[in-house]
């Protein structure tokens, strides 16, 4: 037989397998696509009442585009590959081991060691956060430190490992654990590559499926308390008749809307004839700003400390101050904490985890602030929690309790606030009553505003609930997809590997058995053999994930925090578990199969 038939039997073969693998993962993942997507919106309680079965004609063309330009550089580099090779090379290549080149071991331990040192330093840099990682640039090199140290890693300890348990005579001669350790070192030299990779998918499988998983706990957890009225409605009080705005630009205000501005929220709706008994719970508060005041004012002798920590703050924001009697109503009514003040204390409230760190620089210095003209100093020497407006998270940077008689001013005022529930108890009464505050829906309370030209901003419930369902089920969906694709993917191709070798390899373990090891030592040595394979790059893996989630979570400030991170990092496990040890589980079977004795 010549090489050109030979060559044409490879790529038919080649081609065969290749439509069907496309033909069997295109109806597979059609189905399992619906079924991601459900799980996602049960994950965040997303209305599934409209889900309709969705098929993707571009994504499926996309995808046999792609699939066939990978399969034709495949069978391109095969048919090149046995091309060069004589039909009685080809019948005797399982006669012919791999070349193998017994490394230097005191050049792999001094590798092992920069490697090592490589990693650590990539690691101290990562566990740096935001602070220290906060553009492209300087991600890059640590991330490339990363890669190279990991394949150095491989790369040396495949040549020192052998050599100290070839030292060890005990360990090395007992068994078949010399069977085994050469049977590693067999194929060696390919590979250090395949397991760096298969090292790095499976760290962004544990990197992304915790995070997301983690980010999803944590919004989940955060809409429920930091949404617990069905509304806030709140308003600029005392407007000039001009001001300029952040863009510079000059903005005249009309009489109307400057009167409007010195009257509570609940008597402008009363002025556009709503119904007093749309709403339950009713709870204003005034909201003040001292121009005296700053951020800036507040750090006082810290301020160049901080600034040079955090030089992107605007220190000039006027701080929001509000009277201790207002906020104990607000927070009674969302049942959340409530404090008390003597004549010459303050409270801040924050619950942004990074600026409340910046602020407790400041509190534990006894700071004493001057508010209308009067000095308060702090009763707590940390941040407290609190908030007064909802959101998806905790964001609040900052509000300032004063007591009661604090002699601020009407003109002092910055914006009034009202907190509320609708007098509605069912959901679906409650979207019906949504409408009427609502933009879209240009209903005639909002019509009545604009023709009087008064703004009223706010947020309610469902749309605050709304808006963070459909980012964070984008953002988990796609972190899943990836996550669980790139563990296929590693999974996939050790075991190919593996099931490959075992097949080259037949021969060895009928020598096994011709020299007399019984088929239960012959198991053991095939289940250490692969299980080796599938735990080393799994252990560095786990190693690199305990940085890298550290890293995400910092970076995700305000939208996943370390203590939601346990039952995240569980599911993973469980994922993880149930994935890579089928994948294990099957390529052990498999191979058990492939070397019985016939």
């Amino acid at each position: 037989m010549g090489r050109r038939q030979i060559s044409k039997i490879i790529l038919i073969e080649t081609i065969l397998v290749g439509v069907i693998s496309l033909v069997v993962g295109i109806v597979i993942g059609i189905f399992a696509s619906q079924f991601m997507s459900i799980l996602i919106s049960k994950l965040f309680e997303a209305d599934m009442s409209e889900f309709t079965f969705v098929f993707s004609k571009n994504a499926c063309i996309k995808t046999c585009f792609y699939f066939a330009i990978m399969y034709v550089a495949v069978a391109i580099f095969n048919t090149i590959t046995i091309s060069r090779y004589k039909l009685i090379n080809l019948l005797t290549a399982l006669k012919k081991n791999e070349t193998v080149k017994i490394k230097n071991p005191f050049l792999c331990v001094i590798i092992f060691i920069i490697a090592s040192a490589i990693l650590g330093y990539a690691y101290w840099k990562v566990t740096g956060g935001i602070q220290t990682m906060d553009t492209a640039e300087k991600m890059l090199p640590v991330i490339l430190m990363g890669i190279v140290s990991t394949i150095l890693i491989f790369w040396s300890l495949s040549g020192f490992i052998l050599y100290v348990i070839r030292s060890m005579k005990k360990v090395y001669l007992k068994d078949t654990n010399m069977f085994v350790l050469r049977q590693i070192n067999n194929k060696i030299n390919t590979m250090v590559v395949s397991i760096s990779v298969i090292c790095l998918m499976l760290f962004m499988t544990i990197s992304i499926l915790s995070s997301s998983l983690s980010l999803r706990n944590t919004m989940q957890k955060d809409l429920n308390e930091m949404t617990p009225v069905d509304i806030n409605l709140y308003k600029t009080a005392n407007l000039p008749e001009k001001t300029i705005n952040a863009n510079g630009k000059e903005i005249t205000y009309t009489k109307e809307e400057r009167e409007d501005s010195k009257i509570t929220i609940q008597e402008t709706l009363k002025n556009v004839g709503m119904d007093s008994n749309i709403l339950k719970d009713v709870v204003e508060i005034a909201i003040y700003v001292s121009p005296n005041l700053t951020m800036e004012k507040f750090f006082g002798e810290s301020i160049d400390t901080v600034k040079a920590q955090f030089s992107m703050l605007a220190y000039d924001t006027p701080e929001m101050i509000v009277k201790i009697s207002d906020y104990n109503k607000i927070a009674n009514l969302y049942g959340i904490k409530q404090y008390d003040l003597k004549e010459n204390e303050y409270i801040m409230l924050c619950d942004f985890d990074n600026m409340a760190e910046i602020r407790n620089q400041a509190l534990e210095k006894e700071n004493v602030l001057t508010i209308a003209g009067k000095q308060y100093k702090s009763k707590y020497t940390q941040c407290q929690e609190g908030f007064i407006i909802m959101s998806t998270s905790h964001t609040n940077s900052g509000i300032i309790l004063v007591p009661d008689n604090c002699p601020l001013t009407d003109e002092e005022k910055e914006r009034t606030l009202l907190a509320a529930n609708y007098n509605v108890t069912t959901k679906e009464e409650k979207e019906n009553m949504e409408s009427m505050f609502s933009n879209r829906n240009a209903s005639s309370f909002i019509q009545k505003l604009q023709e009087q030209g008064i703004t009223i901003d706010g947020m309610s419930k469902i749309s605050i609930v709304e808006s963070s369902v459909g980012l964070a089920t984008i953002i988990t969906f796609i972190a899943i997809y990836l996550g669980i694709i790139f563990l296929i993917a590693s999974s996939a191709i050790l075991a190919l590997k593996q099931l490959t070798e075992s097949s080259d390899n037949r021969q060895r373990y009928i020598i096994l058995r011709k020299i007399g090891c019984d088929e239960k030592m012959i198991n053991r040595a095939l289940f250490r053999q692969i299980g080796i394979f599938f735990a080393l790059p799994l252990i560095l893996a786990i190693i690199h994930s305990i940085f890298g989630i550290q890293f995400v979570l910092s970076m995700m400030v305000g939208l996943a925090r370390s203590e939601d991170l346990l039952p995240s990092i569980v599911t993973t496990v469980c994922v993880i578990g149930a994935i890579y040890g089928a994948y294990f589980l099957a390529t052990y079977l498999g191979s058990k199969n492939i070397i019985r004795e016939e």
